[in-house]
């Protein structure tokens, strides 16, 4: 009991109550209320485990992450593991990117963006100095690239996109100079060219196309995103209440428990609900932020805006897809939508950061309280 009271007393309240809100809004959504739902008991199942390995991950220090060797097997592991998808792994909507086990699913991707902001906070952790020299920028680019070929492969586009943004918002916050930035713009416009040519399925451009005019085909591929955001409008200011969303209920909307649960919930919680769950998200933005500014060294402030970097690509394009201002790609929700492979890294990473800033608090009250007693 003593240990889980201190355990509890690391994780604030103002970060566990919008983590705790949005998992169980989530679940609420995705439940048909009905007996023998394989989705709702799945998905709680889900949350007990990811609550537990938040909890479990928040009782660590990390500094043997600061370690080269160790980081290196880590991000090595994780290449190996999304290499093993292409002879292993299962095709599931066009994409071989899971490993199927027995009833359950398990998508390595996701452990890969954790591993890879791992990777990028070591690197730059030590050389946050001379990010001006462009060969620090290169260097780290080649460890975002080899993932994001692999992801893009699969193919999934929009794991690898959030891949790119990792990498390109860690650079931002190690000071990258703004002619660097044009550069890297510019490669990303060449990049995008050529991938448009020679790279992207088709249903990836019509994707695209369909996000420019969202009327382009709603009776074809821009069908998900017209129902989504229908869905999103009819729920009104208060929304038609918790398992009356038409759109979601009567199948009118596909994957309202994947993609689309913000549409799904959105149309039964309404805009007052929205904004509360946005409020949250909100709320865990600035808790990943102020431990960043209070963090014991460069790599513990970088790992944790590195994971708000995650976490804020997943809700803008997500929630963007969600309204039609965003092209329709098979980002989760964080959090919220179905799924334990996504729900399970996310919440080792929230745990990750709580852990590195507990044991950082920690250790600033012991040197506070020896220079007191004149210690130091």
């Amino acid at each position: 009991m003593k240990y889980i009271s201190q355990l509890l007393s690391r994780v604030e309240a103002f970060l566990f109550m919008p983590v705790f809100f949005i998992l169980i809004a989530g679940l609420l959504t995705m439940s048909s209320f009905e007996v023998g739902d394989t989705y709702f008991w799945k998905q709680g199942l889900f949350i007990i485990i990811c609550l537990s390995a938040f909890f479990f991950a928040a009782s660590f220090e990390y500094r043997f992450l600061k370690q080269t060797r160790v980081v290196i097997a880590v991000y090595t592991f994780l290449l190996s593991v999304l290499g093993l998808l292409f002879v292993l792994g299962k095709v599931s909507k066009g994409a071989q990117s899971w490993f199927h086990l027995g009833g359950f699913s398990f998508q390595p991707t996701d452990y890969m963006k954790l591993g890879l902001i791992i990777v990028l906070a070591k690197y730059f952790s030590r050389r946050h100095i001379e990010i001006a020299n462009i060969r620090h920028i290169i260097v780290s680019g080649i460890y975002a690239f080899i993932p994001f070929v692999l992801v893009a492969l699969q193919p999934d586009f929009g794991s690898a996109m959030v891949i790119f943004a990792i990498w390109l918002g860690m650079v931002l916050v190690s000071g990258i100079s703004k002619k660097h930035l044009l550069l890297v713009f510019g490669i990303g416009t060449v990049a995008f060219f050529l991938a448009w040519h020679f790279a992207f399925k088709p249903y990836q451009k019509a994707r695209i196309i369909n996000f420019v005019d969202p009327l382009h085909d709603i009776r074809g591929t821009g069908y998900n995103a017209y129902q989504s955001t229908i869905a999103v409008g009819s729920g009104g200011v208060f929304g038609k209440g918790i398992g009356y969303g038409t759109q979601s209920r009567l199948n009118f909307l596909p994957e309202y428990k994947t993609d689309f649960i913000f549409a799904a919930y959105a149309e039964e919680w309404g805009f007052v609900g929205a904004v509360l769950l946005l409020l949250f998200y909100l709320l865990i933005m600035y808790k990943l932020a102020s431990y960043a500014l209070v963090a014991d060294s460069t790599f513990e402030a970088l790992f944790t805006y590195g994971v708000m970097i995650w976490f804020l690509t997943h809700i803008v394009i997500n929630i963007g897809m969600n309204i039609g201002i965003m092209p329709v790609t098979g980002i989760p929700l964080p959090l919220m939508s179905y799924g334990g492979s996504h729900l399970l890294s996310e919440c080792l990473a929230l745990g990750m950061a709580v852990g590195m800033h507990a044991y950082a608090r920690a250790g600033h009250k012991y040197h506070m309280k020896n220079e007191f007693l004149g210690l130091e």
